[in-house]
């Protein structure tokens, strides 16, 4: 039996001891990141409690190097905490089978089609061969890409690669999706645009988000709840639930509403504080 094939069972069973309405659920206790030894050890984050339960699209938000980014390693199983403890689902995060993650960069391989790289995916969550082409026209549709599944991928957009690339963490039909700053490189108009389809999706699926960025005003488009850190060790300075609604309102009457700006500006004073602190 492989090692994935023998995670996944431990993570059903996981999963199934914890109850239906845990899945996607994220328990961090006590949590601290150190890297090196000795003298020249480093702590990136922590202590770090946080529950997160189904369903939520929590944004960590604060200046470069808070350590953002170090906590989605360890919920997608990537790292192990230094001190503490980090549940998923009720059991320990592995990588590939928990989480699907979408990173600042696509990723993608160069050598196959967008079709391509989507059926690597289907592939690798052991969706049946049969059943793949559908899913991948599916999951290509929801991310605006409609007929691009022969095209290469040096033949689409930067914003549109990036699409691909979250066609490609749906695939695995996980209960939580992690997005580590995957707009950052991108123009303001695309960020935007794919900002808005991510809310939509992310609406649609009922899955748990956790979404790593630096900008206040992504942080307050996209959460339903958000968690400012502290410079270096980064600890919670700020969690806050979002009062803005999720569904019947447009992303322009969004962001042109007093809500929208009144948590734009607490969000951005936050993390100014935070990093002076």
């Amino acid at each position: 039996m492989s090692s994935n094939s023998s995670d996944a069972r431990i993570v059903e069973a996981d999963r199934s001891a914890a109850g239906p309405d845990r899945r996607g659920a994220i328990a961090l206790r006590n949590v601290s990141q150190t890297y090196g030894q000795g003298a020249g050890a480093v702590t990136a984050v922590g202590p770090v409690d946080l529950d997160i339960p189904p369903g939520e699209f929590l944004v960590l938000v604060g200046a470069s190097g808070c350590g953002k980014s170090t906590l989605l390693r360890l919920i997608a199983g990537f790292e192990s905490a230094t001190v503490g403890d980090v549940e998923v689902s009720g059991g320990r995060p592995l990588p590939g089978i928990t989480s699907g993650v979408v990173f600042q960069q696509p990723r993608l391989f160069p050598w196959k089609t967008v079709g391509g790289n989507v059926d690597l995916a289907l592939r690798y969550a052991r969706v049946p061969k049969d059943r793949r082409a559908a899913r991948r026209d599916e999951l290509l549709a929801r991310v605006g890409l409609d007929d691009t599944a022969d095209r290469r991928i040096w033949e689409i957009s930067g914003g549109q690669q990036q699409r691909v690339a979250i066609a490609r963490a749906l695939a695995a039909e996980t209960s939580l999706l992690l997005l580590d700053e995957p707009f950052a490189a991108l123009d303001a108009l695309t960020r935007e645009r794919l900002q808005e389809d991510l809310r939509s999706v992310s609406a649609d699926l009922g899955r748990t988000n956790v979404f790593v960025t630096h900008s206040a005003d992504e942080a307050a488009f996209l959460g339903s709840r958000i968690v400012v850190l502290t410079r270096r060790p980064g600890r919670v300075a700020l969690d806050i639930p979002s009062p803005l609604p999720r569904a019947g309102v447009s992303a322009d009457e969004l962001r042109g509403s007093p809500e929208y700006a009144a948590l734009r500006a607490e969000v951005g004073a936050a993390v100014k504080e935070a990093a002076a602190a």
